[in-house]
């Protein structure tokens, strides 16, 4: 498969949200509460498009995933109940989100391939992540990506487990 990973445009939006609207089903088909309180919404794709964090997967022009992905941006993560691996410079990346119809495909890991290459040209050594404690699919992605996790953040009240992957050359 031809696969690309770019940063979204205003024009993505649209597709974008289509993705991400399915995936807060399926964790609240899931009996998950995370993404369940009005977050993401339109408003975040959008700022995350012009703050430029926005990125999408495609498969020959379609998109097929979405992700925000900053570096040195989380605040949260200074209040980590536990331990970093690293205190160095981190890319660290949000709403990973892939579309219905390429599901079990492992787009997730694909993505994540993406950001470790987008991390190492910018010289950076460190991947962080979090997930909520009951996405037994995310924490999985993560221990087969090498993720190692390392302790509890909260974000809007709920806590979350944070992991971190140092990258070699």
């Amino acid at each position: 498969m031809n696969y690309q990973f770019r940063k979204a445009t205003t024009t993505d939006i649209r597709e974008i949200w289509e993705i991400l609207q399915k995936a807060i089903l399926r964790r609240k088909a899931d009996g998950s509460n995370q993404w369940q309180d009005g977050y993401p919404n339109p408003e975040i794709i959008q700022q995350d498009i012009e703050k430029g964090i926005g990125y999408v997967l495609t498969e020959n022009q379609t998109i097929i995933g979405y992700t925000a992905v900053l570096i040195n941006d989380e605040p949260e993560y200074a209040n980590l109940q536990g331990e970093w691996t690293t205190n160095s410079d981190f890319v660290v990346f949000h709403r990973v989100a892939i579309a219905e119809t390429h599901l079990g495909k492992n787009l997730s890991k694909k993505i994540i391939d993406f950001i470790e290459e987008f991390a190492l040209n910018q010289n950076i050594h460190s991947l962080k992540a979090d997930t909520n404690h009951d996405n037994f699919a995310m924490m999985k992605i993560f221990e087969k990506s090498g993720f190692v996790f390392c302790g509890i953040v909260h974000f809007r009240g709920s806590p979350r487990r944070a992991y971190e992957k140092v990258l070699t050359l």
